[in-house]
C-alpha cells in the first residue's frame, strides 16, 4: 500500500460517536492516522472504532465528558499514553438547541455553552503543548488544530441566538489562536458547515425539530462525509500551506 499523508500521525477527534465527528475519524484513519475517538456514548463510540479497525485503520475509544476540565486533561493524557503523541486535534463535539429567547430555558443555553465552548476550551488547552511538540519532532514538521464551527456563526437567524453566539465566538477564538501558534508550526483552522444531514436536529423539541426538518428538506443538505473531506483536505496540506477558514454550504442553501 502506498504511503498515506498522515502515516505516523495521531489524531484526537471529539464528538466522534456520530455525525461529523465519526465521519472525520474514519477519514483521518483512511489517511493513515491513528485516531483517538472521544465521546460520551460508549456503544456508538466503540461501533465507530470497530468500523475503523475492520477497514484496516487504528483507533482507540475514549469515553469521556469533556465539559469537565479534569476529564479533558485525562483524555489528552490517555491519547498520549496509548498512541504516543498528538499531531491533530479536531474539536467536533457540539450541540444545537434552537428556540426563541422567550421560550427557551436557561438550562438549554447553558448546555450549549458547556459543550460548544467550555469543552472545546478544556480539550484545546490540554492539547496545545503536545501539538507544539509534535510539530517540532514529526516528519511532517507541522501539527493541526481544527474547530468545527457553523455557517450560523456568520448568519444570524431567529431562534438561533445562543447557538450562533457559540459559533461566532469560535471564529474569533480560532483566529486569535492561529496568530499565537503560527510561529510554532501549529496550523489552526475553522470549518463552518451549512445544513448537514446529521442527528443534530434530534436534540430539538418536536415543534422546532419538525420546522428545521421542513426547512432542510427544501435543499440537498450536506452529508457528514462532505465536512470530513474538508477537514481531511486541511490537515493533509504540505507544511507551507495553511487553510485557516473553510465555509462549506449545500449548493442551494441561501442563508
Amino acid at each position: 500500500m502506498a504511503d498515506q499523508p498522515l502515516d505516523g500521525a495521531v489524531a484526537l477527534v471529539t464528538g466522534a460517536s456520530s455525525g461529523i465527528g465519526a465521519a472525520t475519524a474514519r477519514r483521518l484513519a483512511r489517511d493513515g492516522a491513528a485516531v483517538a475517538l472521544v465521546a460520551r456514548r460508549r456503544d456508538r463510540l466503540h461501533r465507530v472504532a470497530n468500523d475503523i479497525t475492520e477497514s484496516g485503520g487504528h483507533s482507540v475509544a475514549v469515553e469521556a465528558d469533556i465539559t469537565e476540565p479534569e476529564r479533558a486533561e485525562e483524555v489528552v493524557q490517555e491519547t498520549l499514553d496509548r498512541l504516543g503523541r498528538l499531531d491533530v486535534l479536531v474539536n467536533g463535539a457540539g450541540l444545537m438547541l434552537l428556540g426563541s429567547a422567550l421560550h427557551t430555558t436557561v438550562e438549554e443555553w447553558d448546555r450549549m455553552v458547556s459543550l460548544n465552548v467550555a469543552a472545546l476550551l478544556h480539550i484545546t488547552h490540554a492539547a496545545v503543548p503536545h501539538l507544539i511538540y509534535a510539530a517540532s519532532t514529526s516528519p511532517r514538521q507541522v501539527a493541526d488544530l481544527v474547530n468545527v464551527g457553523s455557517a450560523a456563526g456568520r448568519v444570524a437567524r431567529p431562534g438561533g441566538s445562543v447557538y450562533g453566539l457559540t459559533k461566532s465566538g469560535l471564529g474569533a477564538f480560532t483566529e486569535s489562536l492561529r496568530q499565537e501558534l503560527a510561529g510554532e508550526r501549529v496550523r489552526v483552522s475553522v470549518v463552518e458547515p451549512g445544513s448537514v444531514d446529521t442527528e443534530l436536529v434530534n436534540h430539538l423539541n418536536e415543534v422546532t425539530r419538525d420546522a428545521a426538518r421542513r426547512r432542510i428538506a427544501r435543499i440537498e443538505a450536506l452529508r457528514a462525509e462532505d465536512v470530513a473531506d474538508a477537514i481531511g483536505y486541511i490537515v493533509t496540506r504540505e507544511r507551507r500551506v495553511a487553510v485557516n477558514q473553510m465555509l462549506v454550504r449545500p449548493t442551494d442553501q441561501t442563508w
